[in-house]
């Protein structure tokens, strides 16, 4: 669980896992993001795929600059990210291929940068090993998102674990945007999906401390869900905070 560049690869072919030999039927079932076919996820991996690989070759700037040149500089960033596959969207199977070979691309950058090079992202300069970190949490939340347009979602992993690292360091973020600082730290302590408990914080120094399986904790910090209804419980002054705003994105 060190490693989270293996961990992005082996995500990247559970994903290929599906889409690799689809139809372009297949391709074109709708996704559980709303409005978006599979194709369409494949595409916005593609393009953020091909956006971290600026970032690491250090031409960012430039990558994005050439697509501001073509989409309105308007809204949330999620506007804008749904405003790029509307203008590059194209035949199911050539966004296919695109991702497929974004997703090598991609892997073969960070495997090649120093994990503790800063690298530029949406938010400003974060450590390689963190962009990492957030290319394979899009990456888990994106296969999902395809795999329920086939049937079952797939069996939570314990590359899960670098998804809830990065929700628990980036707390104090999550409710800063809100204006809100947390009273004191937060721990989490989270029902693995190999049975074991994994717990980010010192739980003796816990202010608030938030519980639950793993897969519950990124699902509702990947906007995929509301804690209520979930094993989430949050016990301190923040937890109703943290459980409404936790994230894994800027």
């Amino acid at each position: 669980m060190d490693d989270p560049v293996t961990a992005l690869g082996a995500q990247q072919d559970e994903l290929a896992g599906y889409v690799a030999e689809a139809t372009e039927s297949d391709l074109l079932l709708p996704s559980r993001c709303d409005g978006w076919t599979v194709a369409d996820v494949l595409l916005h991996l593609a393009q953020t795929n091909e956006m971290a690989v600026a970032s690491v070759e250090g031409r960012l700037d430039a990558y994005v600059g050439a697509v501001a040149s073509e989409i309105p500089q308007t809204g949330s960033i999620d506007d804008w990210a749904g405003a790029l596959v509307d203008l590059q969207r194209t035949d199911p199977t050539a966004a296919r291929d695109r991702w497929l070979v974004s997703a090598g691309a991609q892997h073969a950058a960070f495997a090649g940068c120093d994990p503790d090079a800063r690298v530029p992202w949406v938010v400003g300069e974060l450590a390689a090993r963190t962009l990492t970190t957030t290319r394979l949490t899009e990456s888990w939340i994106h296969t999902v998102d395809v795999a329920v347009a086939f049937g079952d979602p797939p069996p939570p992993t314990d590359r899960l674990w670098h998804t809830s690292r990065l929700t628990w360091r980036t707390v104090p973020y999550a409710l800063g945007q809100e204006g809100l600082v947390p009273a004191g730290p937060v721990v989490f302590s989270l029902d693995a999906p190999d049975g074991s408990t994994w717990t980010f914080g010192e739980p003796a120094e816990a202010a608030t401390t938030i519980t639950g399986t793993a897969v519950d904790l990124c699902t509702v910090a990947g906007q995929r869900g509301a804690a209520a209804g979930t094993s989430l419980h949050g016990e301190g002054p923040d937890a109703h905070d943290v459980l409404r705003l936790m994230r894994t994105f800027a």
